[in-house]
């Protein structure tokens, strides 16, 4: 099993970024970190990550699940606004695999314009809240949602719970 975790190339929270490839290492999943970057990325509090692959040639089909990590530079970089991340989360959806965001990297979420009637957890920021309205969002108010194949998390500072959400879903935990 391997999961695609798409970080920004700068000011990707750390936190989320490690929480999440220690559950997926522990469990025998393989995490590939991807960006749009080739070169290292650095986190917001200092973290330099050089990636696994380019997200620009990450396939759905070679891959189980799709995590996008929050941070700073979600937005200093506008992915909510980038095409080919967009098609790729959406291709992820279309072919049944899991789409999950933490914070405001359910802007790329939204963006993709798969959430029409789906629980989306509450952001905690305006811009993010503003997005899962507009594309038909249900927005709960839960930290924490699943709805069919994707999660969503507001409170970063619970990303093990959202990756062990993602295991649970997987068939691993």
């Amino acid at each position: 099993m391997q999961v695609a975790i798409i970080i920004p190339q700068r000011g990707f929270k750390d936190e989320s970024l490690a929480v999440a490839k220690a559950l997926f290492s522990k469990w025998h999943i393989d995490p590939i970190i991807a960006s749009y970057y080739s070169g290292e990325c650095l986190g917001y509090h200092g973290a330099v990550v050089r990636p696994d692959q380019n997200a620009a040639v990450i396939r759905s089909s070679d891959f189980d699940a799709i995590l996008l990590i929050d941070g700073p530079g979600v937005d200093q970089y506008k992915m909510y606004d980038f095409r080919p991340l967009l098609d790729l989360v959406k291709l992820f959806h279309t072919n049944n695999k899991m789409v999950a965001g933490i914070g405001n990297s359910v802007k790329i979420i939204s963006r993709a314009n798969i959430i029409a009637d789906t629980k989306v957890a509450l952001p905690a920021d305006e811009d993010t809240k503003r997005l899962a309205i507009l594309y038909r969002g249900t927005l709960t108010k839960n930290y924490l949602e699943s709805d069919r194949n994707i999660l969503t998390l507001s409170n970063p500072d619970k990303a093990e719970e959202l990756v062990n959400r993602m295991l649970e879903s997987l068939g691993v935990k």
